[in-house]
C-alpha cells in the first residue's frame, strides 16, 4: 500500500507533492490545495501527510494517517457551520509538539475557508514561525477564501477539475454502476465525486434532486413560492438526518460505553454533562449538514438556470440537467436573457445569506419569488 493509492485525477499535483515529500528543499512549511468540492482536496491532503510522515515502506503507518490515527497527525474536520476560535487555538498548541513516530507532525485543517478573521488571526503566527518538522496543510475552495495574510504564507496547490467522462468512469469502478447511470451521476452532481458516488447508488437522491427541480419550475406566484421553499428545507432536513442519525447513535453509544452506562438504562447524573456536550456537537453538526444540504439545492438550481441561459444562446451540446430538456427548452422561450441573469443573481445572493445565518425557509422563499416574477424582492 502506498501514500498516494487513493489520489485520482491529479497528476500535476501529486508529482509535486511526491517530490516535496521525498526532497526537504522542496518541502514548503504550510500547503493550501484549493479546487472545487469533490475534487479531492482532502483524499490529497491526507495521502501527503502519510508520506511526509511514515518512512519509505511501513504501511502500517500508512495505514494509520490515512484512517486518522496516527499521533503524528492532528486534523480538523469542520463539524458546525464555521471553525471556532477554540478549535483553532487546540490546534496550533499542538502544533508544537515533536513529531513522536513519524517524520513530521502534520497539520491538517480541511474547510479552511470555514474560518472568520479572528480565527485566521490565530493561525498567523503558527504558520510564520512553525516548528522545524511540522507542515500545515490547509484545504479550502479557492485561495481568495482565505484572508491574504493567510495566503501570503502558504505555497498553493491549485486542484484540476476533472471531465464528467473521466469521473463517470471512477463511478463505474468504484460502484460498479451501469455507464449511463454513471455518466448521469457523473453530469448532475457536475463532477463532485462524493456527490457523483451518492447519486448512482441511490435512486431516493436521484429522485429527490429531480423533484426539487420540477417544484421550483413550477412555482408561479407568493403562495407556490412558500410552499416550495418549506418543502425544500423539508428535503434538506430529511436529507441531513438520513446521513447523521446512524452516526450521532453510534456515537452515543460509545460514549456511554466508555463511561461503563449501560445502554436502555437511565444516565447518572455525574456524567449527564458529557452526554450533554455530545448532544450538543451533534447539534452543530446536524445544522452544519442541513446548511450544506441546502448550498447543494442551490448549486443544482444555479445548474438549471445555467442551462436555460445557454439555450437562450443557441447553446444545446452542453446542457447538465438534459433529462429537463423540454422544460428548460419552454423557460428559456418564456424568458429574457436578463430575467434568467436576475435568477441568477437571486441565487448567488441567496447563497450568501445562507452564510451569514439567514433563516433558511425566509432566504428560499424571497429567491423563489425572484424566479415567479423575474425581479428581486
Amino acid at each position: 500500500m502506498t501514500a498516494w493509492s487513493e489520489v485520482w485525477g491529479q497528476d500535476e499535483a501529486l508529482r509535486q507533492l511526491q517530490a516535496a515529500a521525498s526532497d526537504p528543499a522542496q518541502l514548503a512549511h504550510a500547503w493550501l490545495i484549493t479546487g472545487p468540492a469533490g475534487s479531492g482536496r482532502s483524499t490529497l491532503a491526507y495521502a501527503f501527510a502519510a508520506a511526509l510522515i511514515a518512512e519509505p515502506g511501513d504501511d502500517a503507518a500508512v495505514r494509520q494517517v490515512l484512517a486518522g490515527t496516527h499521533p503524528d497527525l492532528t486534523a480538523l474536520r469542520t463539524e458546525g457551520v464555521i471553525i471556532s476560535i477554540k478549535d483553532a487555538r487546540s490546534l496550533v498548541e499542538r502544533s508544537y509538539f515533536s513529531p513522536s513516530l513519524g517524520r513530521y507532525r502534520v497539520m491538517v485543517m480541511e474547510d479552511a475557508d470555514r474560518m472568520v478573521e479572528r480565527t485566521s488571526n490565530v493561525l498567523l503566527k503558527a504558520l510564520e514561525e512553525p516548528p522545524e518538522r511540522t507542515v500545515w496543510i490547509l484545504c479550502a475552495p479557492s485561495e481568495a477564501d482565505l484572508l491574504p495574510t493567510i495566503r501570503s504564507r502558504v505555497r498553493t496547490l491549485r486542484l484540476r477539475e476533472p471531465g464528467v467522462a473521466d469521473v463517470a468512469r471512477l463511478i463505474t469502478q468504484r460502484t460498479g454502476a451501469d455507464e449511463a447511470t454513471a455518466e448521469q451521476a457523473a453530469r448532475l452532481s457536475q463532477r463532485h465525486i462524493g456527490m457523483a458516488v451518492r447519486l448512482a447508488t441511490d435512486a431516493d437522491a436521484r429522485a429527490r434532486r429531480d423533484e426539487t427541480l420540477r417544484a421550483v419550475l413550477s412555482v408561479r406566484g407568493v403562495a407556490t413560492a412558500v410552499e416550495t421553499a418549506a418543502r425544500i428545507v423539508q428535503i434538506a432536513t430529511d436529507d441531513a438526518k438520513a446521513l447523521t442519525a446512524e452516526r450521532d447513535e453510534s456515537e452515543r453509544e460509545a460514549l456511554l460505553r466508555t463511561l461503563g452506562v449501560t445502554p436502555g438504562t437511565a444516565v447518572p447524573p455525574a456524567v449527564r454533562s458529557q452526554v450533554s456536550a455530545l448532544e450538543d456537537d451533534q447539534k452543530r453538526r446536524a445544522t452544519r449538514s442541513l446548511r450544506d444540504g441546502i448550498d447543494r439545492v442551490l448549486t443544482d438550481l444555479e445548474s438549471m438556470f445555467r442551462d436555460v441561459l445557454m439555450l437562450q444562446f443557441g447553446q444545446t451540446g452542453d446542457l447538465i440537467n438534459r433529462e429537463l430538456a423540454a422544460d428548460l427548452d419552454a423557460r428559456a422561450s418564456a424568458w429574457t436573457p436578463e430575467r434568467t441573469l436576475t435568477v441568477l443573481d437571486q441565487i448567488s445572493a441567496t447563497r450568501a445569506n445562507l452564510e451569514g445565518n439567514a433563516a433558511p425557509a425566509l432566504a428560499l422563499e424571497s429567491m423563489l419569488i425572484t424566479v415567479a416574477s423575474g425581479r428581486t424582492p
